[in-house]
């Protein structure tokens, strides 16, 4: 039986309720945002499992909304737009949406659609919570960082560097996957972005790339975390 919570960013209060009555009758637990500042807000502090956004928001057009998110969040979206035309779609999805439902919409394709992509989203995205090995402690569900009982202060992007390799134990994250993750498809190319974000996440964890404590570079493929990790749901 569901329990996941689903984030509805939309400004249309009609079919706000429409949503919400849909997706409690199939026991999912719902927040309401009706601009895109409240919804980024909200994603932060509810951390939900999925967002359905609306692109025309008031204050933000749904496109920029999905850029800011993904900055630092990897929560699936599925946006819910009447903005038919294929060039809209692909920019949404080349931005970072998961999903794309043209309105209007039945409620059992999307209820459908919600199903695969929660499905598909990463499985240990809602469970593991707390990351501890070697000194480092990261709580994902408080965005903080500490060494050696020390609090570290990260921007948006080394903070979602470092979420990955902890959500990717024992595998070589290439330069590709990184990228795109952190910048979006269109920077795939830009290696020296990256890096510059490794060499500053390794300058505040104290990490020497000669000797890595936490970060391994894999010469002309990615990087790895050098530490075995241990995972705990605490929440």
């Amino acid at each position: 039986m569901p329990n996941e919570t689903i984030l509805i960013v939309e400004d249309e209060a009609q079919i706000r309720k429409f949503l919400r009555i849909s997706l409690e009758a199939h026991h999912y637990r719902v927040y309401e945002a009706r601009l895109g500042e409240e919804g980024l807000a909200l994603c932060a502090s509810v951390q939900p499992q999925l967002i359905i956004l609306d692109l025309g928001l008031p204050d933000l057009d749904g496109q920029q909304f999905i850029t800011q998110l993904r900055e630092w969040s990897h929560i699936p979206i599925i946006v819910l737009s009447v903005r038919a035309d294929e060039t809209q779609k692909v920019a949404a999805l080349d931005a970072g949406a998961n999903d794309y439902v043209t309105k209007p919409f039945g409620i059992s394709e999307l209820m459908a659609r919600i199903r695969v992509v929660l499905r598909d989203a990463h499985p240990s995205s809602a469970t593991e919570s707390l990351f501890e090995s070697q000194g480092l402690r990261v709580d994902l569900s408080l965005r903080e960082v500490s060494v050696d009982g020390n609090p570290i202060h990260l921007t948006k992007k080394e903070y979602e560097l470092l979420r990955l390799l902890i959500a990717s134990p024992g595998k070589v994250l290439t330069h590709q996957q990184i990228l795109q993750a952190i910048w979006g498809p269109a920077q795939q190319e830009e290696t020296h972005y990256l890096r510059v974000l490794v060499g500053q996440l390794r300058g505040k964890l104290g990490d020497d790339p000669a000797n890595p404590r936490f970060i391994i570079t894999v010469q002309g493929v990615g990087y790895r975390l050098a530490i075995p990790i241990a995972l705990d749901d605490r929440r």
